[in-house]
């Protein structure tokens, strides 16, 4: 008798993301079970909870979801249950506080279905936020993947984090992606930032205009804006833009990259069940949005 797919969601913010366990349910998990409010020291129990409740053959039916509102509190957690598995004692975990992993491969994926990344100048606005970090690092990837290269302009409000996001991707990378720290405090700053650029990715808080006008030229291909309350983070793109043209620019807007991220997080959570030993994080998720599109 094939045992229920039971997903356990850990958040360790006080309630758990409603958004993502309602996801769950539509992937089609059987039980879910929440916690919030959890912190590193509870992680082993939880995940001592999943490992020796059923047989080794069956622990492909219970996987672990990690979300919440802060990243760097989210990754300790899965740090502290992949610490928790040994040998054949693990199941599948999934990643993607705030919805980062999924909404940055949602972004790129979009994005490179009209332009070809070798060779490209691809700016990032508020490039040092959980999705801007996360779009850096899947480009960087396939870049290096494909012995390509690129220019990746990480663009944030403190010089020095810009550069400390740059030196954390370099690692491993070789000299396949040339990665070039900005500062760019206001609008003005970051028409300069973008110019030259075959594509622009606008990261920042919700309700934050980085980039007013004159972003459009002839070699400007895409431009994903993936902030949902307006003002836009990119000026006259609308929310709703899923591939529409502005002048010689093809535009997305969130809710446009939005039916892809749910599709990529849908994808994810079924494939969880598939075995016990999967862990998808930004580069595995990414890897999955690949199959939802060719």
């Amino acid at each position: 008798m094939s045992k229920q797919r039971i997903l356990v969601q850990i958040d360790p913010d006080t309630h758990p993301s409603v958004f993502d366990s309602v996801v769950a349910i539509d992937s089609g998990v059987e039980q879910l079970l929440t916690h919030g409010s959890v912190s590193e020291d509870d992680v082993t129990g939880l995940v001592h909870g999943c490992i020796f409740t059923r047989a080794i053959k069956d622990l492909k039916s219970t996987a672990i979801f990690f979300g919440g509102s802060n990243v760097d509190q989210t990754e300790a957690l899965v740090a502290k249950a992949k610490d928790a598995f040994f040998g054949p004692m693990r199941v599948s975990i999934m990643s993607d506080p705030n919805g980062c992993n999924t909404t940055a491969a949602a972004a790129v994926l979009s994005a490179g279905q009209h332009l070809s990344w070798n060779g490209s100048t691809v700016t990032i606005l508020a490039a040092t936020g959980p999705v801007g970090i996360r779009v850096a690092q899947i480009l960087a990837q396939e870049i290096k993947d494909s012995n390509g290269s690129m220019t990746i302009r990480v663009c944030s409000r403190k010089l020095e984090r810009a550069e400390k996001v740059c030196g954390d991707i370099a690692k491993d990378l070789g000299d396949c992606v040339k990665l070039e720290p900005l500062e760019v405090r206001d609008s003005k700053a970051a028409v300069t930032a973008v110019a030259g650029s075959d594509a622009i990715f606008a990261a920042g808080a919700a309700g934050i205009e980085l980039l007013a006008e004159g972003w459009q030229t002839e070699q400007l291909k895409v431009v994903v804006d993936v902030n949902a309350v307006p003002p836009a983070g990119i000026q006259g793109v609308e929310v709703m833009d899923k591939g529409e043209l502005r002048g010689e620019t093809v535009c997305y807007g969130a809710i446009g990259v939005g039916g892809l991220k749910m599709q990529i997080h849908r994808k994810c959570i079924e494939s969880l069940f598939e075995s016990n030993d999967k862990v998808l994080e930004v580069h595995e998720v990414h890897r999955v949005g690949k199959t939802l599109i060719g």
